[in-house]
Order: structure tokens, then sequence, then C-alpha cells
């Protein structure tokens, strides 16, 4: 079983090398150092903007966001992983050829995904946090209080993304009921009284008040689910032969007002028959959200108003955002060579399918005013949304072009994408959290997004081959 963790963590290394390039990749874990010492120090001024609970929340739910993404990549990536990186046998899917079990495979797996992100970002943002914390007042004891909880954190969210996981792949009727009765419970509980988001989620319960019974509560919540899937796993998937009309004539048809109707089309058929919009808008865009939404409405009591509304739509333009990712997965601008294309042709269409997509986030922030009673403020939301949404557009495509998958470990890429798009969501949340209607400042947004997209097609049009 050694031998067959050292050979995943080779692949996985060799992997993202291979993407992002070995030095990218290596310097990774040293920007999340740097971002977690820095961002220390900043934590007696964010207190006077963002309550301390505020803040602890949300590092936790962005924790186990991480653990929810690494767990689903498996299961959303495997169109992916067919269309760009088909020449790759992953020792994962390598059962039938090697005289291994699955369930050995699997288990094996888990355990290189625990080890191999809590070395590229748990282990450097706590010791980022420890350095600094001799200079702002923290107890010694915290750092590694918070090494821990985070890992909790982080387990927990790939514990239920592979338990979820295992239910998609017995059955989606299986998935969705799983779905409904978390979503009851949640209610429930709301409903009960228990408006407190530490007291409902046990690591952070064990990182306000650390005891032995909410460690034993917070590591059966990671151990049921995971034992789960390792009892029922299967690599079966039911797959029946379809058939698909043609759909291309009458999209582009839609789109002919639009300069490449033809390719915006083609990426909206690529997600609807590769299972990537439903899959993607569940997993990756639901899902995160719906985590948010209930950290949020927990923390209600120190948020102001309709503070709580606004701040979700800032944080739902930021995850619609990444929705142009969505659209740059399935194919490499190699796919468009052979045509009279360059990569600015190909990059406006992307822009353009991801505009029609921002539908999705509109149409959701509708649903979450009326069930929350926050029909008059909106409009603000939506413009709170669809502004930070195009602007981190716009500085995505800026700065990585047609492979926005290079922000993710590309230290550079993701440091500016920060330095950009930080302080820009800071300055909204207390301007919302000041007044609601201040939220149509965001409207500004709009100057540096029509600045910088054209150029960015320019910058990019003879773009061939990644060269981080």
């Amino acid at each position: 079983m050694f031998e067959l963790f050292v050979s995943m963590v080779k692949e996985e290394w060799r992997l993202h090398a291979t993407i992002f390039g070995s030095a990218s990749f290596a310097l990774f874990p040293v920007l999340i150092f740097a971002i977690a010492f820095m961002g220390s120090f900043l934590l007696p001024l964010f207190r006077t903007v963002i309550p301390a609970g505020t803040l602890a929340t949300l590092v936790f739910a962005l924790f186990a966001l991480l653990g929810l993404m690494v767990g689903a990549f498996g299961l959303l990536g495997r169109e992916v992983m067919n269309r760009r990186f088909g020449h790759m046998s992953l020792i994962a899917y390598s059962s039938r050829s090697l005289p291994l079990s699955e369930r050995r495979i699997f288990a094996t797996f888990v355990v290189k995904d625990v080890v191999y992100y809590f070395f590229l970002w748990i282990l450097p943002f706590v010791i980022g946090f420890g350095v600094a914390s001799p200079f702002i007042g923290v107890a010694p004891a915290t750092p590694f209080l918070l090494a821990l909880t985070l890992s909790l954190s982080f387990l927990t969210g790939l514990a239920f993304a592979f338990f979820f996981s295992t239910l998609y792949a017995w059955s989606k009727w299986l998935l969705a009921a799983a779905a409904v009765v978390l979503l009851i419970a949640a209610a429930a509980a709301y409903g009960a009284g228990y408006h407190d988001a530490a007291g409902l989620y046990p690591p952070l319960r064990l990182f306000v008040d650390f005891t032995a019974g909410w460690l034993a509560v917070s590591l059966l919540l990671i151990v049921v689910p995971f034992a789960i899937s390792l009892a029922a796993i299967t690599t079966e998937y039911r797959e029946a032969q379809r058939r698909f009309t043609d759909k291309f004539s009458s999209l582009a048809a839609r789109f002919r007002n639009f300069r490449s109707p033809a390719l915006t089309a083609k990426d909206l058929i690529d997600l609807s028959r590769s299972g990537g919009g439903v899959g993607q808008t569940i997993f990756s865009f639901l899902l995160p959200l719906g985590l948010i939404w209930l950290f949020l409405t927990l923390l209600s009591t120190l948020i102001p108003g309709p503070g709580v509304y606004l701040v979700f739509s800032l944080l739902t333009g930021v995850v619609a955002s990444t929705m142009y990712t969505w659209i740059t997965e399935f194919d490499t601008f190699s796919t468009y060579a052979f045509l009279p294309l360059d990569a600015s042709a190909v990059m406006h269409s992307k822009v353009t399918t991801f505009s029609v997509l921002q539908t999705i986030p509109v149409a959701f922030l509708a649903l979450v005013a009326f069930g929350s009673g926050q029909l008059l403020f909106l409009v603000p939301g939506i413009v709170l949304c669809l502004a930070i949404s195009f602007y981190a557009l716009a500085v995505i495509t800026w700065l990585a072009g047609l492979t926005p998958n290079v922000l993710i470990y590309n230290p550079r890429v993701l440091g500016l994408f920060f330095l950009a798009v930080g302080p820009v969501l800071l300055v909204l949340i207390a301007l919302s959290f000041l007044d609601p209607f201040y939220s149509f400042a965001a409207a500004l947004l709009a100057i540096p997004v029509w600045f910088l997209l054209p150029r960015s097609e320019r910058k990019w049009a003879s773009w061939e081959h990644t060269t981080y």
C-alpha cells in the first residue's frame, strides 16, 4: 500500500507540474504562507469591518469548500480528463489492470489526497499564521489548534464529496434524496433556534471550545461518510446509449447577433452533452453557495440588516466568475488551430458564453431574495454579483487568457489575482454594511471591465501554447 501511495503522490505532482510548470507549482505553498503571514497583520483592521466570528466562519467554510472541490474533481473531471488528458491512465482507474481491489486503491487515494493537500494548503497557511502570531498577540497554542481544526474542516468537505460521489455512482435519485435530507436537517436546526455557526459545525466549535466530546463528533463526521464510501464504492457508472438531436443550428441562429455565434453554440452544447452543465451547476455553484448561505444566515445576529444577503450576493459573484473555467476546461486552443481563428476570437466566444451563463446566478439570487424576504434588495444584490463576476472575469482573462486553471497553483498569477480582487471585495462589503444602496457603487467596476476585456483579447491574440 505504501508503494501505491508513493506512486499516486508522484502522479499527482507530475499532473500539476505538467499543467502549471514544476517551479511555479513548487512555489505555491510559499505563496499561501505569504498570504497567511501578511493577512494576519491585517486582522485588527478586518475586525473593525467584519466581526471576528464572521472571519473565523469564512476561513473554516473556505477549507471545507476546498475539501469539497478536491473530492469532487474525480466525479466532475471524467469528461475533462478524457478530452484533455485522454492519453493518460490514472492509477485510480486501474483496478481492472492491476492486481489490487477497488477498495484498496480508493483507500490509498483518500490517504494521498489528505497528505498531499495538507502539505500544499493547510500547513503553509498555519505556518504563516503561526510565524505572525507573536506579533499580533495570539496565544502560542492557537496555531496548533488551528492546524488540527482546519484539517478536520478540510477532511469534512472531502469526506462528504466522496460520499456524494458514491451516491451519484449508484443513483442520481439517491444523491437528490441525500441533499433534501441535509436541507431539511439544516432548516430544522435553524428553526429550533440553533443560530450559532460554531455550535452547528463541529470543527469550528472545536476551535472555539476544545473538548473531547466535540473532537469525537468531528471525527465521526469524517469517518462515517468515508466508511460508507469505501464500503459502497463502485466504478460501474450506468451509462445508457444516448442520441442527440441537432441543437447547433437553433442555438447558432439564436446567437446570430453575437460576434461568434457558432463557437458560443458549441460551448453550450459541450456543457450540455458532457453533463457539465448540470453537474457543475450543482457541485461547483449551488453546493458551495448553499454552504456559504447556511454559514451567513447563522451569523445574521452579527451582520447588520440586509448585510447577509448583500455579502452573499458578492460571494455569489465570486463563485459565478469561475464559470469561465467551466467553458475553457473542455478543450484547448490546439482544437481550433486548424481553423482560421486566433486566440482572441476563441476568447471572445468564451466570454460571450460566460455572459449567457450569468443568467444562472441572477435567477439563483432572485430565488434566495424571494425565500428570505429580501426582495427589496434584489437589484442591489444583482448589481454586486454581476459587477464582481465580470470584474473577476476581466482580471482572469488578462492574467491567464484561455487557461484560467493556472490561477489555482501559479503563485504569480494567483497573487496578482488576489491583489486585484481582494481589496475590491472588502471595500464593497464595507459599503454594503454602511448602506445597502451604496452597493450601486459596484457599477463603477464596468470601467476596468470595459478597459481590460478587449485588451486581454489583443494580448493573447498570438498565443498558441501555455508558456507559464
